[in-house]
C-alpha cells in the first residue's frame, strides 16, 4: 500500500490507502475544530477566515488562521522533498517512512498532552495541520494525486464530474467507475472519521492523538518491513 507508486499502484492498494487515512484525517480535523474551534484540513476555510478577519481588524486572529495554512504547506513542503530525497536514493520504503513520521508527531503530541495538560490551544491545531499538509502530499505523491484524503472539495468535484461521467458514452463510464468508487469512499471515510473524532474526543480527549499514531504506525510498520524485506 506504501510502497508502490503511480500506474504501478492497484485500484485495491489506492482503497485501502484513501479510506485508512481519510478516516485519520477526518477525525483529526474534527478533533481541531473541538480544540479551538478551526478546522486542520480545511485550508480554504482558514485562508477565508484570515480575509475576513483581517476586514474586522482582528490582525492576531487573522495570523492565528495564516499560522494554520503555512504549517499545512511547511508539512507538505518537507513531505515532498523527503519522497524527493528518498526516491533519488531509490529508498523503496520512503513513503512509510513518511507516514512513519506521522505517526511519531502524533504519539510526540499526545505524550506531551498527558505530561503536561497541553501547550496553548493554537500550538495543538497548527500541529495538526502541519501533520494534515504532510499526510496530504504523501497520498497525493504515492498515487499520482489519485488520492487526497484532506481535500474535501476537490474530491466533490471529481465525484460531480464522474456522475456526470456516467451518462456519457461507454468509454467516459468505464473510466469514471473505479475514480468514482475511490472517491466516494474517500468522502464517506473523511465524513465518518469526523463522527468518530468528535466522539472520541469527547470520552478520551487527547489521548485521541495517541490513538491516531498507534493506527499510523500499525499501517506504515509492516510496509517498511515489507520494503526491507523485498
Amino acid at each position: 500500500m506504501l510502497i508502490r507508486t503511480g500506474e504501478a499502484r492497484t485500484q485495491r492498494m489506492d482503497l485501502g490507502l484513501a479510506g485508512l487515512l481519510s478516516l485519520v484525517a477526518g477525525a483529526l480535523n474534527a478533533a481541531g475544530f473541538v480544540v479551538a474551534g478551526s478546522f486542520t484540513a480545511n485550508q480554504t476555510g482558514n485562508l477565508s477566515m484570515v480575509s475576513e478577519t483581517l476586514v474586522q481588524g482582528q490582525v492576531l486572529l487573522a495570523l492565528s488562521f495564516a499560522g494554520l495554512v503555512l504549517a499545512f504547506i511547511t508539512g507538505a513542503a518537507l513531505a515532498a522533498l523527503g519522497i524527493q530525497w528518498g526516491e533519488r536514493l531509490g529508498v523503496r520504503e520512503t513513503y512509510a517512512l513518511a507516514v512513519a513520521a506521522e505517526a511519531a508527531i502524533l504519539l510526540g503530541l499526545g505524550a506531551l498532552l498527558a505530561a503536561t495538560g497541553g501547550p496553548a490551544e493554537t500550538h495543538v491545531v497548527i500541529v495538526l495541520s502541519f501533520v494534515m499538509g504532510l499526510q496530504n502530499a504523501v497520498t497525493t505523491v504515492i498515487s499520482r494525486a489519485r488520492v487526497r484524503t484532506t481535500h474535501v472539495s476537490g474530491m466533490a468535484t471529481d465525484i460531480g464530474i464522474e456522475l456526470a461521467a456516467l451518462l456519457g458514452s461507454p468509454r467516459l463510464r468505464d473510466d469514471a467507475r473505479p475514480k468514482l468508487v475511490l472517491h466516494s469512499l474517500t468522502l464517506a471515510c473523511f465524513a465518518v472519521g469526523g463522527v468518530l473524532g468528535t466522539l472520541a474526543y469527547a470520552i478520551v480527549g487527547h489521548w485521541l492523538f495517541t490513538a491516531t499514531g498507534v493506527l499510523l504506525a500499525a499501517i506504515a510498520l509492516p510496509e517498511l518491513a515489507l520494503a526491507r524485506r523485498d
